[in-house]
């Protein structure tokens, strides 16, 4: 590591309480305010943003969304950009970039190939995802710590050397760290992880992106999104009781789906916006993952200005007041594309799953539910924390009923396992009381980071294989995510019910209704959570975690091993040979869901996450093969026999015969992981041919010179064979919104022709001809 040449950040005033660099001026917009408590170089510049918002307000004439407002502020040319929602490519300038240690080696590996001296762009790197669960925090840590050395070192040294700021193993997961420092309303940060919306909360536009974005804004180059049209979802009443912000998300993606926010953004507005706390906010913005969403969005409001301010940046609350609805809301009169409702006042407390987190129940309704399904309604393991639920308030609320059991002379009959967002909130969680009564119930405190959540939990109370259920409040449950197993069934509900049901033990117990048995054997009703949502001494900022880049970067090297097993230079891939493709065979036809843990698992696979040759060895290995309903078992159509997906595609790269994977629906849904499009382009593969993407998943292909297509006429999948060979002509006519053909040679019958529709613009068709984006990036600085 670089301990004795890294220096501790220069603090600005705003880390003293004090509003940065005021102006002399007494009109509250002249401020100078930082962006945040640890670079004393990046300011908020709102009246840039509004100058240019109120180009594009004359431009359109009409009211703006606040997600308008801050696409548009933030556009590179708001005279000349074309603007319509849903058709046209906005070229925007964000103003930061962070990146999780699982895709931040690949990210950093790209920008170092790009030969560029510092980023252009602010930017962090945030040690979370690399944290195995195993016995307890400390010790998972110091493990982690040791297995990951390598890791650690090289990102360390990486953002000294190219100017980044670099959040160490332990701090906390990267999205509750951003809400803590870097969000701000009004903002544009895009991110390596598909939660980045978390920071929605805050008011912020915080987007998930793939490793190749982020690298092109860390270069300094406008970031492309494809208009995106706003969903609004108005909040009336108040929540009370046991429902809980996590709720309104839940209800949400029961009605939307998966793919319902597929190219929009979720805005919120109403009366009950302002009824609970930013952090509830947040909760609702990170799970908007879970229907696709490009991000999802808060305006700004009294609850955000105290959570500013709780976090030593009350000056940005300050100079968000100054410009308020004018800039930081929705203009009156604004209109969304899709509208939703919802009742705080009679909304119930919602349990969502099992294998998908937009199947919906409501928790008076899941006894009959889970008879109907067969689920089994043991509660094995109760699961709190994540970056979706791990707040102040959050810990609260589920330590409020965690001590109602306790006073009962009851603990947690489940399993029970806690996981602090950030360690700013098990600092100060530590120092009120929560954790020691989260520990007398039964908890398990684990480390601040990911854990469970994304697959990093080394499970031992049953065997796999075995049929079980587990509740979290966490926010993705495809099958076999959280623990490897496909026959645990994963609910997602708040941390509040995770809870009651870690007493009760099943699935079906509701509190607001069920009655337990205490330790004398007398029946009570828990009592409902209560929680601040702010703690009233301020927080704990715990340990010292951050690493700022030093002054003098000059001396500073990083070392990629060429024998390492964990990180490998990237060689450019090939550019496109200017021909159709011809007699391709079909690697796999995937059926039902092909997420990208079906892609690229993640668990045990993620230590290879900056190796691309060993990573690629999990390719498809969780989707299920169209010809035999089986995973990881595929016809090689060269020699006929069945093997591994990824054993196969290497069999056709290396003897010279590109391939296509013919998927469904909304391929590619869930994580940002760019491996996912890496690993087929480095495998061989030269298209991928779907009903439908998921938005990341198709730029991330795009990005590395790979074709993602689309059936012109859906119905055309359920007609191709697995063993068909396929033609993909046009391509030297590619342009955009013109299809292209594919010709399918089925191995008896005659050939059949169908349409292939696609998203690219003349700018990613250039990255298609290079052979990826960062080859024409590369080659644009070398000119």
């Amino acid at each position: 590591m670089l301990s004795a040449r890294i220096q501790r950040p220069v603090v600005c005033a705003a880390r003293k309480g004090v509003r940065a660099l005021a102006s002399v001026s007494d009109d509250p917009r002249a401020a100078k305010v930082h962006m945040n408590n640890w670079e004393d170089h990046t300011f908020i510049n709102y009246k840039k943003d509004l100058e240019r918002v109120n180009i594009v307000r004359d431009r359109l004439k009409r009211p703006l969304t606040y997600a308008e407002k801050i696409l548009y502020g933030h556009l590179d040319d708001p005279h000349g950009q074309e603007i319509e929602r849903g058709k046209s490519y906005l070229k925007l300038r964000p103003d930061r970039v962070a990146c999780q240690d699982a895709t931040a080696q690949m990210a950093i590996l790209q920008f170092m190939s790009a030969g560029m001296p510092e980023v252009q762009t602010p930017s962090t790197v945030h040690c979370d995802h690399l944290i195995q669960a195993q016995i307890g925090g400390e010790k998972d840590l110091a493990r982690a710590i040791e297995i990951n050395k390598e890791v650690y070192d090289f990102l360390a040294t990486a953002c000294a050397k190219y100017n980044l700021g670099f959040w160490k193993p332990g701090s906390g997961i990267i999205h509750q760290i951003l809400l803590e420092n870097y969000v701000f309303p009004g903002g544009l940060l895009i991110g390596t992880d598909s939660h980045t919306p978390n920071g929605g909360g805050l008011g912020m536009a915080c987007i998930g992106v793939g490793g190749a974005d982020a690298v092109d804004v860390m270069a300094g180059l406008p970031w492309e999104l494809k208009a995106p049209k706003v969903i609004g979802v108005k909040l009336t009443g108040k929540m009370s009781g046991w429902t809980a912000p996590k709720d309104i998300i839940l209800k949400v993606a029961d009605i939307l789906t998966v793919k319902g926010g597929t190219g929009a953004i979720v805005e919120y507005y109403g009366e009950g916006v302002n009824s609970f706390s930013c952090t509830g906010m947040a909760t609702i913005c990170n799970m908007g993952a879970e229907i696709g969403a490009t991000t999802s969005l808060f305006p700004f409001n009294d609850r955000m200005a105290e959570y500013l301010a709780s976090t030593k940046r009350s000056e940005i609350a300050e100079l968000a007041k100054a410009y308020g609805p004018e800039l930081l809301a929705a203009d009156e009169g604004a209109e969304y594309d899709q509208y939703i409702d919802i009742d705080l006042n009679t909304l119930e407390p919602y349990i969502n799953g099992p294998f998908t987190p937009d199947l919906g129940t409501p928790v008076s309704k899941m006894k009959e539910v889970a008879k109907e399904h067969g689920w089994p309604t043991e509660v094995k393991v109760a699961l709190i924390g994540s970056c979706t639920n791990s707040s102040y308030e959050d810990m609260s609320r589920a330590a409020s009923i965690a001590q109602d059991a306790l006073d009962h002379g009851i603990k947690a009959k489940s399993l029970y396992t806690v996981t602090p967002g950030s360690e700013q909130i098990r600092a100060t969680i530590e120092r009120d009381g929560q954790l020691e009564v989260l520990e007398k119930f039964g908890g398990m405190v684990l480390a601040n980071a990911c854990g469970p959540c994304i697959g990093q939990w080394d499970r031992r109370d049953i065997k796999k294989g075995e049929k079980n259920t587990i509740v979290s409040s966490y926010n993705r449950n495809f099958t076999g995510r959280n623990d490897g197993n496909p026959e645990t069934h994963a609910f997602v509900t708040s941390p509040d019910i995770v809870t009651a049901l870690a007493i009760a033990g099943d699935l079906t117990f509701n509190p607001l209704t069920d009655k337990l048995k205490d330790a004398d054997g007398n029946e009570f009703m828990l009592a409902p959570p209560t929680g601040a949502g702010l703690p009233d001494r301020g927080y704990d900022p715990g340990r010292d975690t951050y690493q700022a880049p030093p002054k003098d970067r000059s001396t500073v090297e990083v070392v990629v091993s060429p024998t390492s097993d964990r990180l490998q230079k990237l060689k450019p891939f090939k550019p496109w040979d200017g021909k159709d493709a011809l007699n391709m065979p079909i690697l796999i036809k995937s059926v039902g869901k092909t997420t990208t843990d079906h892609i690229s698992m993640a668990g045990p696979w993620l230590k290879y996450r900056g190796h691309l040759q060993n990573i690629s060895n999990n390719y498809m290995i969780g989707a299920i093969n169209a010809e035999n309903g089986e995973a990881n078992n595929i016809r090689n159509q060269l020699t006929g026999e069945f093997g591994p997906v990824p054993e196969t595609a290497l069999y056709y790269r290396d003897n010279g015969v590109k391939w296509v994977v013919v998927g469904g629906d909304n391929f590619g849904e869930g994580s940002s992981r760019e491996h996912a499009a890496l690993e087929p382009r480095y495998l061989g593969g030269f298209a991928i041919i779907a009903k439908s993407f998921a938005r990341i998943h198709e730029t991330n292909l795009k990005k590395q010179g790979l074709l993602p297509l689309t059936f012109a006429d859906p119905s055309a999948y359920d007609k191709i064979n697995p063993d068909d060979r396929v033609d993909i002509v046009g391509l030297t006519e590619l342009a955009p919104g013109k299809n292209l053909k594919m010709v399918i040679h089925p191995k008896n019958g005659a050939a059949w022709e169908t349409e292939l529709a696609h998203t690219y613009n003349d700018e990613q068709i250039d990255w298609f001809k290079a052979g990826s984006a960062l080859n024409k990036m590369a080659s644009q600085h070398a000119k």
